[in-house]
């Protein structure tokens, strides 16, 4: 007979780094659009128009908090005491694992991939690649940002960052990467969530509420 014991799987800090990060790129991609192409402009005096300049507000606001957030995660990859750090990105090395994952998947194959780290071989690939796409759009972010200022602390990051916006072929060509980076992280999303139910619905662990309440329900034979 099988039953279900509760297993700790997330630490709250990275469950509030988790839906801080969501929120943060999800008003991020909205009004990133809006700033890219405006798609509508309310009836009214147009004095009283000042829609975009409210979304380029919004779009750095939650751009300064997902710099943070990005921070906060390299912290706690390195230095967090629950797991979830470095190591765990690096489930993938496990290349016989790795393969069992992927004809797993595939339904090639009934064998269920060892889970000797918090994230799984694919899951490992895919979170690494998704800290690579926050390091350059939070950059490219900070050089469109500082490009548009002539003192304080956004222009010294843009100073320091110059030579990443010469190395990208000008603004415009970092403009491009940051809008390339923007439908990555959709893609990501729905790649992210279609997993995220499909484990849940095979496994039936409590994978989705698990970054809620921070437990797995894992089964053991009796």
């Amino acid at each position: 007979m099988d039953t279900r014991v509760a297993k700790k799987e997330w630490s709250a800090a990275l469950r509030a780094n988790h839906w801080t990060m969501v929120i943060s790129i999800g008003i991020l991609i909205v009004t990133g659009f809006y700033i890219a192409s405006p798609f509508t402009v309310y009836s009214g005096e147009t004095t009283w128009k000042f829609l975009m300049g409210n979304m380029r507000f919004v779009h750095m606001l939650f751009g300064v908090a997902l710099v943070f957030v990005f921070i906060w995660r390299l912290y706690l990859m390195f230095f967090s005491r629950f797991h979830a750090d470095w190591k765990d990105f690096f489930a993938w090395a496990d290349l016989k694992n790795t393969v069992r994952q992927v004809t797993f998947y595939l339904l090639l194959s009934r064998k269920t991939p060892a889970h000797r780290f918090l994230y799984g071989p694919l899951q490992s690939v895919a979170y690494a690649g998704c800290m690579l796409m926050l390091l350059v759009i939070v950059v490219t972010g900070l050089i469109l940002t500082g490009a548009c200022y002539h003192a304080g602390l956004t222009h010294w990051v843009y100073g320091v960052l110059r030579p990443l916006e010469t190395a990208m072929g000008g603004l415009a060509g970092v403009r491009f990467i940051h809008h390339i980076c923007t439908w990555l992280f959709i893609l990501f999303f729905a790649v992210h969530l279609y997993m995220a139910f499909w484990y849940d619905a095979v496994f039936q662990e409590g994978t989705v509420s698990s970054m809620i309440g921070g437990r797995l329900y894992k089964k053991i034979r009796s």
